[in-house]
């Protein structure tokens, strides 16, 4: 997936930047991102935003009896096919820090924009999405059995301000008495500061059990952080870079404090 993605880097610095749009894939991805508001994607929450980047995370998780790192956050290529339709192919995580390392399960994910108008018009976006995960992690690293969580995603925006939000329900293929059935809540609350091409966010990430070991409980973590550009490269290529630290405030947690680093390549 790596060579792939490189390949499309390498395209992306070839071809005529956004004033002067070839004809073809990327004049219809320009087209359809122009069709939505131009917000940033924000550190954890799933934006509803038709996306067309390379993106790598790296994140620390403090547990009772260790700090975990996590190399890749679950991301990777996401590519825009046709003008309402997102595919994401998602590279394994790969964590450390437990004793022994490991990977974590290979997945992807596809929107569908089902509707959206940019900031001159209504500034908003809805945006149904489909993850789905194979059970090809590393054993205790990995989930064990593969899964599919439909879900929305919608936001609104106001001027240089905009909410994202992000629901999905993780429905496991197997296991379901250990892992439970986790529904998931995310929101991202961010303002544009755009001479400095700087968007400070607040997010509120939440999850619920409805059966499984946790059945009954739930977690939420409340973070804070930035996400800084884009800024132009060369061609279509941009580089946006973000940071964030995230506190759990809830009783129950899987871990209770993180990092997470994010560089993305938009094309």
């Amino acid at each position: 997936m790596r060579r792939a993605a490189l390949a499309l880097l390498a395209a992306a610095l070839a071809a005529p930047g956004a004033g002067a749009q070839s004809s073809g894939w990327y004049a219809m991805t320009h087209a359809t991102r122009e069709r939505q508001p131009h917000w940033i994607t924000p550190l954890a929450t799933l934006t509803p935003l038709l996306e067309q980047e390379y993106r790598f995370d790296l994140s620390t998780q403090r547990h009772p009896a260790f700090t975990a790192w996590q190399l890749g956050g679950g991301k990777g290529l996401e590519l825009i096919p046709t003008s309402r339709l997102e595919l994401i192919v998602t590279e394994p995580t790969y964590t450390t820090g437990m004793g022994a390392g490991g990977w974590g399960d290979a997945g992807g994910l596809v929107k569908y924009r089902l509707a959206a108008s940019p900031e001159s018009k209504g500034n908003y976006v809805l945006t149904g999405t489909l993850a789905a995960s194979a059970a090809t992690g590393t054993a205790g690293i990995g989930a064990g059995h593969g899964s599919v969580a439909p879900g929305l995603a919608w936001g609104k925006g106001w001027g240089p301000f905009d909410v994202q939000q992000a629901f999905s329900a993780s429905l496991p293929l197997g296991g379901t008495g250990t892992l439970g059935r986790l529904l998931s809540l995310n929101t991202a609350w961010q303002y544009h500061l755009r001479r400095l091409r700087a968007w400070p966010e607040v997010e509120w990430n939440a999850g619920w059990w409805d059966g499984g070991r946790n059945v009954g409980r739930a977690q939420s973590f409340v973070s804070g952080g930035v996400v800084l550009g884009p800024f132009p490269l060369r061609g279509n290529l941009a580089l946006t870079v973000g940071a964030g630290e995230q506190t759990a405030v809830s009783a129950f947690r899987l871990y209770d404090h993180a990092w997470t680093f994010s560089v993305r390549l938009p094309f």
